[in-house]
């Protein structure tokens, strides 16, 4: 069988579907990788991947390019003779997809990994797109040749009252999965030195950057001795990006301090004491189930996505959307306690191998990519 695997940033393959298409390789498959250029790209070389560019810009709303990307891949299918075609994210499910039809691929798998932004954002631009998305969304990813993927039951809901596809294509997985023999729990506990908290995400607002910021305010402001560390760099294709110089006045002002995009994030996370991820809104956040393979206890929002990984009180915190206040109090709970991250961070890695464990995601992804070529 020969697999495609077609996302929106090479980054986005590296990190996240590295561990499916190794899996596909070692059964035998043929896979090839097709992403924008970018710097992962040698990365995924060296694992002794085929990658292909694609000419796609995340951001475009040129009638014309948009067309040129959909008859680009189209062509790229019919060329490659591809049995399926695995997309990830909104937009990369909708023109691989598309195109996928138009090209009689056999097979298509489309893994919505969250709502992004035309879903998230309620801006003037994300309200005029949503329309035309939802149109698009019911034509591309519904058939009985197809399987849509989704990470939480907020956007199983969604999908259902929407009547954007049959529900009984719809199959639900534990988010890209984790490798648990990599993101393992300190060896001793840390005993050198300050509590240290990190928020390990794009630099976007939809990530809660601004209120982890301010939570950080508050809690210096009572002479609590924390260090507050922001983890990942911008992404400029986003429109909800938040400005370098922005985050370089925070570092000046004294609030955080930011390690930009992190390679080891084993070795971040059992230098920390907790993770936060005060997000609006997830697919199934990543970082977050890393955290917690890592037994750390887990500080989040009570919004999709989050929710799912996060029991309150069990094996992390949830609070409000945009609530500053309660992050600040959420987290000096646990500065004051260490009893609790304790407890917290034993339950997330139990959680992290029963439910999130990478070898548990592939095993359950490839019985869907069997349900459509058997």
């Amino acid at each position: 069988m020969k697999v495609l695997l077609f996302s929106n940033t090479e980054w986005f393959m590296y990190n996240f579907n590295r561990s499916l298409a190794i899996a596909l390789r070692e059964l035998g498959h043929e896979v090839v990788l097709v992403t924008p250029p970018g710097p992962y790209v040698e990365k995924l070389r060296e694992l002794g991947f085929r990658w292909i560019a694609a000419p796609m810009q995340r951001r475009s709303l040129n009638l014309f390019k948009e067309l040129a990307l959909l008859l680009w891949l189209t062509r790229l299918f019919i060329l490659e003779r591809v049995t399926l075609v695995h997309s990830f994210t909104i937009k990369c499910a909708i023109y691989g997809s598309l195109a996928a039809r138009l090209a009689r691929v056999p097979a298509r798998v489309n893994a919505v990994t969250g709502m992004g932004y035309v879903f998230t954002n309620n801006d003037l631009k994300a309200r005029l797109l949503r329309p035309l998305v939802r149109g698009l969304m019911k034509l591309a990813l519904d058939g009985r040749d197809a399987r849509l993927i989704l990470l939480n039951r907020d956007d199983l809901a969604f999908f259902k009252q929407s009547k954007l596809i049959d529900p009984n294509l719809i199959r639900m997985l534990p988010g890209a999965g984790i490798d648990c023999r990599r993101f393992t729990p300190a060896v001793s506990p840390r005993h050198n030195g300050r509590f240290r908290v990190v928020l390990p995400a794009r630099m976007l607002w939809d990530k809660g950057v601004a209120e982890y910021v301010d939570a950080a305010r508050m809690l210096r402001a009572e002479g609590r001795d924390i260090e507050f560390l922001l983890a990942g760099a911008p992404d400029p294709g986003n429109p909800v990006a938040v400005p370098e110089q922005t985050i370089h006045g925070w570092v000046k002002e004294g609030v955080v301090s930011w390690l930009g995009h992190v390679d080891d994030m084993p070795s971040l996370f059992r230098s920390v004491d907790v993770v936060v991820l005060p997000s609006y809104r997830e697919g199934l956040p990543t970082g977050l189930t890393e955290a917690g393979a890592c037994a750390l206890p887990l500080v989040t929002t009570d919004v999709p996505g989050c929710r799912e990984v996060v029991t309150h009180d069990v094996d992390g915190l949830l609070l409000p959307m945009k609530d500053a206040r309660a992050l600040a109090d959420a987290l000096a709970r646990l500065h004051n306690d260490p009893a609790l991250c304790r407890r917290l961070g034993t339950a997330a890695r139990k959680k992290a191998l029963a439910e999130f464990d990478g070898r548990i995601v592939n095993e359950r992804t490839l019985a869907i990519y069997g349900e459509l070529t058997r």
